[in-house]
Order: structure tokens, then sequence, then C-alpha cells
């Protein structure tokens, strides 16, 4: 091996790593370059955790090379690409655009906090992507603020589909693991139930009560307090929230049959981002827990003022 290939080597013989991106729960995400295309992409390796046994690492790899493939029929503006899913040395790899940009979690941290509107309009365009996903029959499974990239351009994409998703007996704690973090699981997940599209509504509140607020809702000094706040425990009153928080209370709900469904919170959303004042949105027949957003769902702009 000569020295080009030690210090950036090369992917299912196409993808030439330069450096890490970062690292977190399953994996490590590498810059790398795209030799057949000459393009600038993101490699995702992801990793087991060391203690799971074969069968289930076998089961969880399959698993995740199909949550990949499906995420890849997504065509959306706020969806990550996806360009390839490849695998080297019994591990699977997920090749993806590469988004010049920062993380909402590195926002806040060294930042602050966003204004209602700001969030809005991040969490618009999020539920959009989200929207997207859930009319393909793909869940995400991790939404929170260290999967929302913020471009420089205004764009916001969601990434890591799938990702999260660990195959096992129902109970996210047997292997007293939590991939990802267990603040934004919605309480169903901890619960060990079927996650479906209110999970992921769940976690996007979550997300956009940590950035206007500044902290997560439900963290607390443990996984297990974390995941008993998450099920048990009404999240503070927002203190900055102003016009978004009747959408906070209606996603944070626990019961995934009464949340805040998606079309009536892209109308939230969009009214708040573009400085409509609403009043108290009907949110009172949510979206059964298997709704799939269509076209013909699309969320409907707010009536126009009564005449004086």
């Amino acid at each position: 091996m000569d020295g080009e290939q030690q210090r950036h080597p090369l992917l299912a013989g196409r993808y030439r790593l330069i450096d890490q991106l970062g690292s977190g729960g399953m994996g490590v995400v590498w810059r790398a370059v795209d030799e057949l295309l000459d393009r600038e992409v993101a490699a995702k390796e992801v990793r087991a955790p060391d203690h799971m046994r074969e069968q289930d690492v076998r089961t969880l790899y399959a698993r995740l090379k199909q949550e990949a493939r499906a995420a890849a029929r997504i065509s959306h503006p706020n969806v990550i690409t996806v360009h390839d899913v490849v695998e080297q040395e019994g591990r699977p790899w997920i090749v993806m655009e590469f988004v010049r940009g920062r993380s909402l979690a590195e926002i806040l941290q060294h930042e602050g906090v966003l204004s209602p509107k700001e969030a809005a309009k991040v969490g618009s365009m999020v539920l959009q992507a989200l929207r997207s996903a859930h009319s393909c029959g793909v869940l995400h499974r991790d939404v929170k603020p260290a999967n929302v990239l913020l471009e420089p351009g205004g764009r916001v994409v969601l990434t890591d589909f799938g990702i999260a998703l660990v195959e096992g007996s129902g109970t996210l704690t047997r292997t007293g693991d939590l991939v990802g973090s267990p603040d934004y699981l919605a309480p169903e997940r901890a619960l060990g139930e079927r996650p479906g599209t209110p999970s992921d509504l769940w976690s996007l509140g979550a997300t956009l009560y940590s950035a206007v607020e500044g902290v997560s809702p439900f963290r607390r000094t443990s996984a297990l307090s974390t995941l008993q706040a998450v099920v048990q425990d009404d999240p503070p009153a927002p203190r900055r929230a102003g016009p978004l928080t009747p959408l906070l209370e209606g996603l944070l709900r626990k019961d995934p049959q009464t949340r805040m469904g998606s079309t009536e919170a892209q109308r939230l959303l969009d009214a708040v981002a573009s400085g409509r004042l609403l009043t108290q949105p009907d949110w009172s027949r949510p979206e059964p827990a298997g709704y799939v957003p269509t076209a013909a769902s699309a969320p409907t702009p707010p009536p126009p003022p009564a005449p004086a």
C-alpha cells in the first residue's frame, strides 16, 4: 500500500476518504471524493456497538442498508441526497451529498437560541422533509438538532435517515445503549412500541423547543431518568416560544393519537415564519397514527381576516 492509500484509503474502489467530519451514534462521517464523478461527498461508516451479538449485527446492517436505500428514493430539497450504499469489510457505508453548513446543534451551542420566527423557518423546512419521507413510507426516527444542517444560503437539510433504529427485542435499553439522544425520542418509542409518523413529529417538537428555549425539555442526568421524563413528565412551560407555544404543546403530547398532525403543524410553522398572526390553531382532530400525507392533504393557508 502506497502513502496515498494509507493516508486516504479508497472505499468500494471509488470513494477516496479525505478526513473525518464527525462521529456519534453508530458511525463516523468522512469527507470523501467520488473519483468516478469527481465530486465531493460525505461517507458514513456504520459501526455496530462492540457488545452486540453477531446475529444481531448482521440483522442491524441488513436493516440499515434497507433503510438507506429507502431514503435514497426521497427526492426533496430539504432531505439529504443518498448517492450510494456500499459494503466494505462487512460493514455498510452510506454515501451522501456533502452539505457545506453547520448543524442546528452547533449553532445553538455557539450562537444561542433562535427567535420563534427563525425556528419556525427551520421547522417548516424540516417538516416538509419529513412529510416527503413519510409519503414514501420512510420514518426518520432520529430527528434532533444534530441531524438538522443549515447551509449559509438558507437551505435546511435533514440527514441520517433510519440510522437510529436498532433491531432488537423491542426495548430500547436491552443492551444499555441508546442510538441517538433519548431526550428526543417519542414516548411510544421509549416504551418499545412501534414508531409511526407521529413519533417523528414529537421529535420535531422537542427539537424546536430546544431551538427557542436553549434546553432540551426532557434531558436529565442519565439516559434512564431522561426516558422516564419523556414518558411521564410534562415539558417545562416555554418562556421564549411566543407564537410557537401552541405548536410545541401540540407536538409534545404523550399520546400519539392526540398529537398535532403534520398538516396543522405545517400551517402554523409557515404562519409564524412569515410573520402572520393566527388564532388558536384547531388541532382537536389530529391525524391518525398511521397518517401518510398526500398531495391532496398539502397544507392550506389560513383564511383571510373578515372585513371590518
